[in-house]
């Protein structure tokens, strides 16, 4: 795998992309593999045609599971998305829907927030945690969608990863759930599930994004994403996952999971 040094930013997220190493025919899970990737060995190899049809397998059930699977911010406008979805930072969605609305009724678009004085920013936002380096992001992608993009959200990942506080991640959700196109948003759960599933072997988030790229449809990474999501939230848990209800069981070869 060619790795390239990458930054992150005090929310977690990285500055720019990585690419996996696409050449290999084969996506090795034997013992040597699994040596090197620090995994437990899963028995034989696996095509890369394989892999793509235990994707697509996978896919089609969570489909079934979570038909209107979607972002669970609450949000009206591209700005109003970008913002929460930069506090939802170690902060959880229902308190983010909790603490926008007097946000938003504040400093309704970036030209208001832009002017707003920081320690107001701070005090509104102080719920959802490193309330300072927020208000520092948020304040700093609103200068910049002014004084760069007009006043508008850009709906490009190269130009949304260069305002503060964004990273693949939320460049994916703007794109996914504002702008309609093919995205794909790897959170916590994304991250855990995808290297379960063996749909990667990486720890990296922007590596993952590439991997599951490569073993599904366009049309299916927003909707993924979103349902393994939802997936890991209510059956595959981090500790003690409900392995014996679960519909993907047969396609999952369960790495990392003991005891159940």
């Amino acid at each position: 795998m060619t790795r390239r040094n990458v930054r992150k930013n005090p929310l977690g997220e990285r500055a720019g992309p990585q690419r996996s190493d696409g050449g290999s025919k084969k996506r090795a899970v034997g013992k040597d593999a699994a040596k090197r990737d620090g995994r437990p060995s899963v028995g034989p190899r696996e095509t890369d045609k394989e892999l793509r049809e235990r994707a697509g397998r996978i896919a089609a059930v969570l489909a079934q599971l979570y038909p209107k699977a979607r972002i669970s911010l609450d949000f009206i406008t591209p700005w109003q998305c970008l913002v929460a979805t930069i506090l939802s930072a170690q902060c959880t969605d229902e308190r983010v829907n909790r603490t926008t609305p007097e946000l938003f009724a504040q400093f309704p678009d970036p030209a208001a927030l832009a002017a707003a004085p920081a320690g107001t920013i701070e005090r509104l936002i102080m719920p959802t945690g490193f309330y300072r380096q927020k208000t520092k992001s948020i304040q700093g992608a609103a200068r910049k969608i002014v004084d760069k993009f007009g006043g508008e959200v850009p709906s490009r990942m190269e130009d949304l990863v260069t305002l503060p506080g964004v990273g693949r991640k939320t460049a994916n959700v703007i794109l996914g759930h504002v702008y309609g196109e093919p995205a794909l948003v790897v959170d916590t759960h994304v991250r855990r599930l995808a290297r379960r599933l063996r749909l990667t072997v990486s720890l990296d988030p922007d590596v993952i994004e590439m991997d599951l790229r490569k073993v599904l449809q366009a049309d299916e990474w927003t909707p993924f994403s979103m349902r393994l999501i939802l997936h890991g939230r209510q059956v595959c848990y981090a500790r003690r996952p409900h392995c014996d209800g679960c519909q993907i069981r047969p396609d999952c070869p369960r790495i990392g999971v003991t005891g159940t």
